[in-house]
């Protein structure tokens, strides 16, 4: 029977696996991360179920309202109010409106791990360039990705969960983890937003691969430089361009490729 790891708050559970190899046969108990649902109600209306890590559900419910362009700023939250054991959180704002019934997709349930829940179409968006004199050296992206890779206890004890980062160029400002990469990188967002963090002039680290749904919630809060250890795809190439971000991808040992926006990338910190 699974059991809670609670050195990790609850992140985890213990099994019991069978563990075999060429040459022999033996049963131990090794660590899972823990996977939840979450239905997000905007104003009493059932908006989505996310399948997530139960944890920092209030930052992940905000944050994905923020970025999907339903909230705009801390002062339209008026409450949040998460119901422990039932998988439910409600939010309300200030305006208590109400959305379309064709903008609503109950019930759909998403990790983010594949193209996630979004209520645009990543081909009709368009937008203003992110406009930022910030610049980053490779060391400084180096040592960045670095400590980042260290930071999240659950991903060395599972290797189930993404992660995602808000930083400058020295140091790692906010930094969630989730079983969904979209969901990580929503848990930043909307601590930013409840702590009043500012977004722009900053970078985002995110462990997972850099599609045109990542690329688009990084554009929605103005940040000017995405770092990921993995792969962009086309789409996020082509839209990071066209949006004015510095897309970094494949972060590895003393080695990182710059797709789009190279001018804030520089080799010595100058």
């Amino acid at each position: 029977m699974p059991k809670s790891d609670k050195g990790m708050e609850d992140k985890t559970e213990r099994v019991n696996i069978l563990r075999l190899t060429a040459e022999s046969t033996s049963e131990i108990e090794d660590v899972v991360v823990r996977e939840s649902p979450l239905t997000i109600v905007l104003n009493d209306q059932e908006l989505v179920t996310l399948l997530c890590s139960p944890a920092d559900q209030k930052n992940l419910a905000v944050g994905f309202l923020y970025s999907e362009g339903l909230i705009n700023s801390r002062d339209e939250v008026k409450s949040v109010t998460l119901h422990e054991g039932t998988g439910v959180i409600r939010v309300e704002t200030e305006s208590g409106e109400e959305l379309a019934r064709e903008a609503l997709f109950s019930r759909l349930i998403t990790s983010g791990c594949g193209h996630g829940a979004s209520f645009y179409s990543a081909t009709d968006i368009t937008g203003e360039k992110v406009e930022s004199l910030l610049q980053v050296s490779v060391s400084e992206v180096l040592a960045l990705t670095k400590e980042f890779q260290h930071r999240s206890e659950t991903y060395r004890a599972t290797g189930g969960v993404h992660s995602a980062a808000l930083c400058d160029t020295k140091n790692i400002l906010v930094f969630s983890e989730d079983i969904g990469r979209h969901n990580a990188m929503d848990k930043v967002f909307g601590e930013c937003l409840l702590k009043d963090i500012p977004t722009d002039d900053r970078l985002v680290i995110t462990s997972g691969r850099i599609s045109s749904e990542i690329l688009l919630k990084v554009a929605r809060r103005n940040v000017p430089i995405l770092i990921s250890k993995s792969a962009p795809t086309s789409l996020g190439v082509k839209m990071a361009e066209e949006l004015g971000i510095t897309l970094v991808g494949f972060v590895r040992g003393k080695r990182v490729n710059v797709y789009t926006n190279n001018h804030r990338i520089t080799s010595d910190g100058k």
